[in-house]
């Protein structure tokens, strides 16, 4: 199991969705691990949940073949190469100090426009395609800008569900196919939904008390996986209302964290593990690294754990499904709205960075340019003319 997500773990570049279609040939197809059928049950599962998709189907897909070992090998192998490079990143930015303004972290920065640009646009036709899901994308966009805060994009996520479960239609979707079984007993599942409900409540509570700077790490990562719903840049907003907000990051070395994420394999959650290493109180370096990464995974873990011995069930439910619908074009709006600020008022900063932003989003979108090659290629014109 290791060995298996280890090589994609290293070469699956191209985010979320690119990341499912690796898993689909490799477990699929060449391996034969389970049915296609079974196979788009798991990715429904993981988009229903908050948190990384991504990430999600490949701690399922350990658990449903080799139990929780097979799980914790999954995650690990598929997050540790970009963790380690995002945190080597990091180290070389706090090395730099007088130089933030370089001109090849100002090219990141103009590279993650193009990148967020793109994704919104993606999302935007995939997930609020009709009349209904764009008013709720644009509303969602509007309150997050009116409200700048990791409540805000709580309360972005609670009305466009509550929306959803009034004024959407469902899709007609069949639950025919192999099951998604797993040697998990229904008590275990409810006490890992449980606990994933105890620590998002007691976490801010327990932080606030005791202004730990551990504690308040771990609080502001956790909730960040907890709340999160479509996965890969949808994080942006929120991670950044966790980090920048409250002065644990410097918005600079944000950005430019979040280029350079755009430039590695793997899950994009692993951004944490780069926000921890450049924290400006409480644990820093490899130890917030770890912290970070643990944390913002940790309520993926428990919901997968929690929610996929009941999943046969769920699934056919039209509420379940209406919710969704309203969640997921909320989460568009959310990150619509983190395209206007931090992204693009941070990223572009002259006509020169304008340029370049413009050019990466035509070589994303027109030339179907892979993600981490605009990235690369952002810094080395940011470094020769900025």
């Amino acid at each position: 199991m290791f060995t298996a997500f280890l090589g994609l773990g290293l070469t699956s570049f191209g985010g979320p969705i690119a990341h499912l279609g690796y898993f689909r040939s490799a477990f699929v197809e060449r391996r034969r691990w389970l049915s296609e059928s079974a196979y788009a049950d798991l990715v429904a599962l993981c988009q229903f949940l908050p948190g990384p998709a991504s990430s999600q189907v490949g701690m399922a897909l350990g658990l449903r073949r080799a139990g929780l070992g097979g799980m914790l090998a999954a995650w690990t192998a598929f997050t540790l190469p970009s963790a380690a490079l995002l945190v080597a990143f990091a180290f070389g930015v706090q090395a730099l100090g007088a130089e933030a303004d370089a001109g090849w972290l100002q090219g990141l920065k103009a590279a993650a426009v193009a990148v967020v640009a793109h994704a919104v646009l993606g999302m935007a036709r995939s997930l609020a395609p009709d009349r209904e899901r764009a008013a709720v994308a644009v509303g969602g966009m509007v309150l997050a800008m009116l409200l700048p805060s990791a409540l805000g994009q709580v309360l972005v996520i609670l009305v466009a569900g509550l929306i959803g479960l009034v004024w959407l239609r469902p899709e007609q979707t069949t639950a025919a196919g192999e099951g998604l079984a797993v040697a998990l007993r229904r008590r275990f599942a409810v006490v890992c939904l449980v606990l994933f409900a105890l620590l998002l409540a007691a976490l801010p509570l327990a932080a606030g008390a005791t202004r730990n700077g551990a504690l308040v790490l771990i609080d502001s990562f956790y909730r960040a996986g907890a709340l999160v719903f479509g996965g890969g840049h949808v994080v942006l907003p929120l991670l950044r209302a966790e980090t920048v907000q409250p002065g644990l990051v410097a918005d600079q070395n944000f950005l430019a964290g979040y280029g350079a994420a755009q430039a590695v394999p793997g899950p994009l959650f692993t951004f944490a593990a780069y926000l921890g290493a450049v924290t400006e109180s409480g644990p820093t370096g490899l130890t917030g690294a770890a912290i970070a990464l643990l944390a913002i995974f940790l309520p993926s873990a428990l919901l997968v754990l929690g929610v996929l011995p009941f999943w046969e069930r769920l699934r056919r439910a039209p509420r379940a499904r209406r919710a969704l619908m309203g969640v997921n074009a909320g989460v568009v709006g959310l990150l619509a709205a983190a395209l206007y600020d931090p992204v693009f008022t941070e990223g572009v900063t002259s006509a020169v960075a304008m340029a370049i932003a413009a050019v990466a989003f035509v070589a994303l979108t027109a030339w179907k340019a892979p993600a981490w090659g605009v990235v690369v290629a952002a810094a080395l014109l940011g470094w020769a003319v900025l």
